[in-house]
């Protein structure tokens, strides 16, 4: 009898403990429709950083979804914050007196993420401007970041599941990956987090490119490989070597360049991009870019053309679209990792075209979003097939995944997608893993970095710029790798 009485002591003890833990702790929330008071740090970046946490606070605070609370301790999950605003350079407001009139024309972002329970994310964002313009760029940003937070917070189940994962229940063990450059901004997030979650476990992962990463994989110097295509596609030795992929998240390829002058938002038809590429369109100002840039005082400037040097799965998301909205394009230059291209200087990696987009005055290039956006890049959007010249985004990301749709929970071809909404250059990017691993250890690390990725993973997407899994594919897969276990 003693000792079932002290038993029961203990227990209410160690629920009493844990309300404590709990308190003391606060981020209660496992799942973002949880959460009733949040706490929201003080956002990093520029000097504008600290506006938009103000102009954030008194939209959440005048919307009552959310109760705001000043410390970590009482909340049920914690908000943090990236931003930054800069001059992208100004425009005339009189065409009489041009230099006198001018307007200043800023960009920025403004990426959110919560964080709930056990230090899992529970939903992230990435805000970029608006195309109104009649209030200012801060309180814009954070009116578009509050307005997902508040719609996603309204919808029970948000994203993919929770995850599985269980901190610390890896062996140690070290795992050896390279490859695509495309999602290399998140999956570095990705990996530091996993191995938070699991000090026992290092993941080096190296920027190669598609091809050379699923070389590398198939040679069986890696452990698994980043790639934007189909593994046999990136290296033909692959479809032998017993290789499989998982879907990870989705992102758009863009159009950026570099024009000195009056500053605007270029648009290109699907046609002009094909032509700059094929060397047919050679200057800034030709016929067929000024169509859909009426009143833009282009210059008559040799157009500087940077593509991919090395097998880039870039490259395959951008010429796959090319091959599919000009004939000319695809019977010449085709579609592929590597290409023999018309015109142009070859940079390496996202990283290298953005550099050298960055640093030769009337280039154009090519990067996934996420690039352009930490370089503060110029980037334009482009006509889709329903005829709307559509700026890249989250929102337009996950409308060309909506327009392809999945068939039996594999993602289909998402590039010139058919909504009206729809931004046309996009794609899927894989974790290619062997059929077989033999290391226990390194393959239950690789199992359990897959389940979280498609689970908790999946709620840091978009603050990097990046669009989540739509859920079928992410549950698909999930089905898939629970058979195997």
């Amino acid at each position: 009898m003693k000792s079932r009485m002290r038993a029961a002591v203990l227990l209410v003890l160690a629920g009493m403990a844990a309300e404590v833990c709990a308190a003391a702790w606060g981020q209660r929330a496992a799942s973002l429709d949880q959460a009733k008071t949040l706490y929201v740090e003080r956002f990093q970046g520029d000097g504008e950083a600290s506006s938009l946490r103000q102009s954030l606070l008194r939209r959440l605070e005048k919307e009552h979804r959310f109760r705001i609370v000043d410390s970590r301790d009482a909340s049920d999950a914690v908000v943090e914050g990236t931003g930054k605003i800069w001059l992208r350079g100004y425009i005339s407001t009189n065409a009489r007196t041009p230099a006198n009139d001018r307007a200043a024309v800023y960009a920025g972002y403004l990426s959110l993420e919560v964080i709930g329970a056990s230090g899992q994310p529970l939903w992230s964002w990435l805000a970029t401007p608006g195309k109104l313009h009649w209030k200012s760029i801060v309180d814009d940003l954070a009116d578009r970041a509050a307005n997902k937070l508040l719609e996603a917070a309204r919808e029970s189940g948000t994203g993919a599941g929770s995850g599985s994962t269980t901190a610390g229940n890896l062996a140690q063990t070290e795992l050896t990956g390279g490859g695509a450059t495309f999602p290399a901004p998140l999956y570095r997030k990705w990996f530091e987090d996993f191995e938070e979650l699991h000090p026992g476990v290092k993941i080096h992962y190296t920027l190669l490119g598609s091809k050379a990463g699923v070389e590398k994989l198939a040679a069986g110097s890696f452990d698994f490989a980043g790639s934007d295509v189909a593994p046999e596609i990136a290296d033909s030795a692959a479809a032998t070597a017993k290789l499989r992929r998982v879907a990870s998240v989705m992102g758009a390829v863009v159009a950026i360049y570099n024009l000195q002058g009056e500053v605007r938002d270029l648009h290109f038809t699907p046609q002009a991009l094909a032509d700059i590429y094929l060397g047919k369109v050679k200057r800034w100002n030709d016929p067929e870019i000024r169509r859909s840039n009426s009143g833009m005082d282009l210059p008559d400037a040799e157009i500087a053309v940077v593509h991919r040097s090395e097998g880039s799965g870039t490259t395959w998301v951008w010429s796959n679209y090319l091959s599919k909205v000009s004939p000319e394009w695809a019977a010449s230059a085709g579609h592929g990792v590597e290409l023999n291209w018309p015109v142009g200087i070859g940079a390496e990696g996202n990283d290298g075209v953005a550099d050298a987009v960055a640093k030769t005055p009337n280039s154009i290039g090519y990067v996934e979003l996420a690039y352009a956006i930490q370089r503060q890049l110029s980037f334009a959007g482009v006509r889709n097939r329903a005829g709307e010249y559509i700026h890249p985004d989250l929102d337009s990301l996950a409308d060309a995944a909506k327009s392809a749709g999945a068939e039996n929970g594999v993602p289909m071809d998402i590039s010139d997608a058919p909504g009206k909404n729809a931004y046309p250059i996009a794609g899927f990017t894989w974790l290619v893993i062997p059929a077989e691993t033999k290391d226990s250890a390194k393959k239950a690390a690789l199992e359990e970095l897959l389940r979280w990725v498609l689970t908790s993973g999946q709620k840091e997407c978009s603050a990097l710029g990046y669009e989540p899994l739509p859920r079928e594919i992410a549950e698909s897969e999930l089905r898939e790798l629970g058979k195997e276990r």
